[in-house]
């Protein structure tokens, strides 16, 4: 009797535990699914049409309406992209050009919280990435009391070709930056449908590493993103100094030597040609983001030197080795001579100050030195420029860091934090990592960085409870917060380097 009144009871309470993964959004019903955790995940959501056919390198549009229930437990397809880096662990199914969703994860039960919400651009160079790599997992930031959403983009050929006939046939005379006008659609989908997930449509966050790092900084100088969203997080990169956007017509040219080489008389012809062929046809060719004049109106430096970016906090910083020595001193041995002749090599009249700002008196001090220098020409120094221009522009908060937590099994040889390796940590999903044997020190530095992370979507103020004092970079005291498990706030010496890096990006 008592097994037949239990299982009355877990029957009458199936369809409200089935009704509570439903939500409804602007496009229709949606069934979730809701995680051993309690977090209830929904993925693979179409943010726009499929941009296939006629709407290929067209910006992105509306979504379609549908009717009945629409399952969203399963990713959607990744962007088209080679198989071209070997820590990106996808789980979505399979690629296409098909690609435009999105996943969110919740821990609201009742649909009207009003929690904060990150949405979180992928890396990848522009090239490669997805929404449903492990590292991007929105559960454990969920648990933090955060909607959390992941967005997919499209890349290469597919999201960043320029090309005098779609400026042509654009009505906003705009090519390229597909894959940034994609991303754009997902903010304007937020707004439009986060509530409906217990999210606040004014508390949202963008975050995003290396290439989504950039993307933010894109989404925060365009004048299309305004009051999308009130706070920022780059880790590793942004759109200005050695990585600005290139002019409109520069890109244009690139898409008709693309076209010639693919034996394409026209646009139409290239829209005739297959996904995977346009992909295998694309391969090592340069397609970047450009001033369109549409998503891009200007040089992003003009856009942060006249304050004309959002005006939202920002958390920025790079890791301690963005890249190892190698990466000035390729493949020849760490010594003070090979230094200075990359130096010189690299700089010729400007060798000598150079040299002043990355010194090395020792062999013994050229792997930290290389390192720096390395790192900033790849992608620190235009992470520096970001946090350099919004706190002189701005009026809101600026927070500078520096990740330090050094992987347990990263090469000895590389003496701190390598690109990308903050992701996991940030986000707190070390467990989700398997490739590393994970101390209690690298838990430590996750707690810490993922509390701060968590905080600032919040509040646009990463400090807390028990955590370390973060001062803002105007407070004048100490500015770049070291994030490791003994995270400490160190005054910059870095000002020195990056002026001079200044001065000679600006003579380019």
């Amino acid at each position: 009797m008592k097994n037949v009144f239990l299982l009355l009871l877990l029957i009458s309470v199936l369809p409200a535990i089935a009704q509570k993964t439903k939500v409804k959004t602007a496009n229709g019903l949606l069934e979730g699914v809701t995680e051993a955790s309690g977090i209830r995940s929904y993925k693979g959501i179409p943010f726009a049409q499929p941009p296939v056919g006629d709407l290929r390198w067209k910006a992105p549009q509306s979504p379609k309406n549908w009717t009945g229930v629409r399952k969203a437990d399963k990713f959607g397809p990744q962007a088209m992209q080679k198989f071209i880096f070997s820590d990106m662990v996808f789980r979505s199914d399979g690629k296409s050009e098909d690609c435009l969703y999105l996943n969110v994860w919740t821990p609201a039960k009742k649909g009207n919280e009003k929690l904060p919400v990150l949405v979180y651009f992928y890396g990848g160079g522009f090239v490669a990435g997805d929404g449903s790599e492990l590292r991007y997992d929105g559960e454990n930031m969920a648990k933090k009391g955060i909607v959390s959403i992941t967005v997919n983009y499209r890349l290469g050929v597919f999201g960043f070709m320029a090309h005098p006939e779609l400026t042509a046939e654009s009505p906003n005379h705009a090519s390229g930056n597909y894959g940034l006008l994609d991303q754009h659609a997902a903010l304007e989908w937020v707004k439009k449908n986060i509530a409906a997930f217990g999210g606040d449509p004014s508390k949202v966050t963008i975050a995003g590493e290396s290439a989504g790092s950039m993307s933010v900084s894109a989404q925060m100088a365009s004048p299309l993103s305004k009051g999308l969203f009130r706070g920022a997080i780059c880790q590793s990169g942004a759109i200005l100094g050695n990585l600005t956007p290139m002019p409109h017509d520069q890109a244009e040219q690139l898409g008709v030597k693309f076209a010639t080489t693919a034996g394409a008389a026209n646009l139409a012809d290239l829209r005739k040609l297959s996904a995977d062929k346009l992909l295998e046809l694309s391969a090592g060719g340069r397609f970047a983001h450009s001033i369109d004049g549409y998503f891009l109106t200007e040089k992003p430096e003009n856009t942060f030197t006249t304050g004309k970016q959002m005006d939202v906090a920002l958390m920025a910083g790079w890791t301690s080795a963005e890249v190892g020595f190698q990466g000035l001193l390729g493949n020849h041995p760490p010594t003070l001579s090979v230094y200075k002749d990359a130096i010189q090599t690299l700089y010729e009249g400007n060798a000598p100050r150079m040299l002043e700002a990355y010194p090395a008196t020792t062999d013994d001090e050229v792997i930290k030195a290389a390192t720096e220098l390395a790192s900033d020409r790849f992608i620190a120094y235009s992470t520096w420029k970001i946090v350099d221009m919004h706190s002189k522009s701005s009026k809101k908060n600026v927070y500078r860091y520096l990740f330090s937590q050094k992987r347990p099994d990263t090469t000895q040889v590389l003496v701190g934090a390598p690109h990308a390796s903050d992701i996991e940590y940030s986000l707190g999903n070390l467990p989700l990592v398997t490739t590393f044997k994970w101390t209690p020190a690298d838990y430590k530095a996750s707690q810490i960085t993922q509390d701060y992370f968590a905080n600032f979507i919040k509040t646009g103020d990463p400090n807390g409870t028990g955590l370390p004092v973060w001062n803002e970079v105007k407070s004048g005291k100490p500015p770049v917060q070291v994030l490791s498990a003994q995270t400490v706030a160190n005054p910059d010496d870095t000002a020195k380097r990056y002026a001079l890096l200044d001065e000679l990006n600006a003579k380019k």
